[in-house]
This record gives structure tokens, C-alpha cells and sequence, in this order.
């Protein structure tokens, strides 16, 4: 009987033949490492070249998820990497891509959410975002995407810079977190760049009501193409490195008109309008009510 690993790897092999997936442009085996889930997981090449430029985190019932994070911390930084989720019925699954500072207390450490919430075959993923700053959470924001993520890559992306955190998808940016004079950012914590594969069929897929198939198992989620692009302002300069392009600044570089759209179009749940839990609007979180 083929072993876990060959039935995944085999599995992988026969999705990427029969997509004609191109080769990535850069390889992600030299910047991050896998750090659970080891004998699930692996790093291929998908274009016929010698370079590993793909990851592979597998889930299966017997063996859980995996994940991986960054070989490096950054304080301040935009994270691009090119995700394809998992394809089919992927209900009870989640595939994430975060930011996690390492031994901070967890009353007040920062973090930054992104989960993909598998679903039943054909109903669109949710993407649900969250944002921790100084141990404080409950911000979540949740997101229908606009297009089949399983059958391509496209590129998630965290802009994290001294003045806000903004989610993109394929460029587009869908949420923005400013940091506002009198509440709590992520300004010191240096935080590593995560993903993984896991289990979660007690919430994940319409609030824990549809489970996991596991006759469809092994479940994959494959990464590639990490960009970081490494944010060093020095006192007084609003930008990263010495002379960026005017799309670089933090103030001048979010475009907020496709900001609007994207939640106009897109959005499905904001926590700044959720009635029932805030019944009244003196409780609103203090983000909710500024500019």
C-alpha cells in the first residue's frame, strides 16, 4: 500500500499535469521552514526545473495539518506569496496565511488573520480576517472571493508598515487597519509569516454544520512565489528604503476608491455593524467610530 506521502505526491502530480500549471519565478524553499505536520508537507518543483518552487501542506484524519512559517521575523514589511486552495469539497477545512510574533504573552501579542473557509463543491470560499493588536481581538471581517481559487494560484498580500495593515487580494486591497493616535497597532513585535492546513469542521464551514468528508482526503493547499519586500523608515521619512516609487508610501500608497469597491462588493460580515453584538453604540470598538 502507497505510503501518505506518495499517495499526496501523486495526487499533486496528476492536478498540476492536468491544469499545465506554469513555473513559478521564485522558489520558497530557501525562505521558510516547515515547523509542523513535517511528514505532510513537502516542496516541489511544478515546472520541470531542478528549483523547489513549491509548497505543499497535506491534511488527513489520521494525521492532521501542517504549517509553516517564515525563517525570518520583520518588524514592518509587505508579504506577497501565490496560494491555490483546496480544490472539490473542502468543507471543515481551513487554509490560513498569518502574522505571529514568537514568546509574547498571549494577552498582549499582535496578529494578523487570514483564513480561507473550505466549503461544500461549487459555493464560493470565505475568506475571514482578523486583526490582534496588544492582545486585543474580535475584529474579524469576512470576505467572498470573486473567483475559483482552486483551480490557480493568486496572491494574498499583508502591507505592514509603521502607519496601517492592509489585506490585499491579487492587488486589490480589501481591508485596511490604521494605526490611530490613542489605540493599539502593531508597532514592536517583529512577527513571522505563517501558513497552514488544518481541521476546524467545529466552525469553519457554515458555522460548524457541515463536517468533514474524509473519504475525500488527503485535503492539499500548494504556496509559492513568497516576495518580501522588507520596510526599514528611518525617522521622519513615511517610506521604505531610499528612494521608492510614490505607490511605496505609506500615506499616498493605499488606493482608497478600490478599497470602497472591494468592500462594497465583496464584504459579507464586519464587526463594526454587527447589531447583535454591540447593541448599543457606545460599546463599538474605538476604530469603528474614527476616521
Amino acid at each position: 500500500m502507497a505510503s501518505f506521502r506518495e499517495h499526496c505526491s501523486l495526487l499533486l502530480w496528476l492536478v498540476l499535469v492536468a491544469m499545465g500549471q506554469k513555473m513559478a519565478m521564485a522558489s520558497i524553499y530557501d525562505d521558510v521552514e516547515v515547523n509542523w505536520g513535517q511528514d505532510h508537507s513537502f516542496f516541489y518543483t511544478d515546472g520541470g526545473g531542478d528549483e523547489l518552487q513549491t509548497l505543499a501542506l497535506c491534511l488527513d484524519q489520521s494525521r492532521g495539518g501542517s504549517g509553516f512559517h517564515t525563517k525570518e521575523a520583520y518588524l514592518y514589511a509587505r508579504f506577497d506569496i501565490d496560494i491555490m486552495l483546496v480544490p472539490k469539497n473542502s468543507a471543515g477545512t481551513v487554509t490560513t496565511l498569518y502574522l505571529m510574533p514568537e514568546d509574547v504573552p498571549w494577552d498582549y501579542h499582535d496578529e494578523v488573520d487570514l483564513e480561507f473557509l473550505g466549503n461544500v463543491t461549487g459555493e464560493p470560499y470565505t475568506l475571514h480576517t482578523n486583526v490582534f493588536a496588544n492582545g486585543v481581538g474580535s475584529r474579524e471581517e469576512q470576505f467572498r472571493l470573486w473567483f475559483d481559487p482552486t483551480a490557480d494560484f493568486h496572491t494574498y498580500s499583508v502591507d505592514w508598515n509603521p502607519k496601517r495593515m492592509t489585506i490585499l487580494v491579487d492587488g486589490v486591497p480589501i481591508r485596511n487597519f490604521k494605526n490611530r493616535a490613542g489605540m493599539p497597532f502593531m508597532t514592536w513585535q517583529k512577527m513571522r509569516l505563517h501558513g497552514s492546513l488544518w481541521n476546524a469542521d467545529d466552525w469553519a464551514t457554515q458555522g460548524g454544520r457541515v463536517k468533514t468528508d474524509w473519504s475525500e482526503a488527503p485535503f492539499f493547499a500548494s504556496y509559492r512565489n513568497l516576495r518580501v519586500t522588507w520596510c526599514q523608515p528611518s525617522p521622519g521619512v513615511a517610506w521604505c528604503g531610499d528612494e521608492p516609487p510614490e505607490s511605496t508610501r505609506f500615506d499616498e500608497g493605499l488606493d482608497a476608491d478600490a478599497l470602497r469597491q472591494a468592500r462594497d462588493k465583496h464584504m459579507i460580515y464586519d464587526y463594526c455593524k454587527d447589531e447583535k453584538r454591540y447593541k448599543q453604540g457606545s460599546e463599538l470598538p474605538k476604530e469603528c467610530t474614527s476616521d
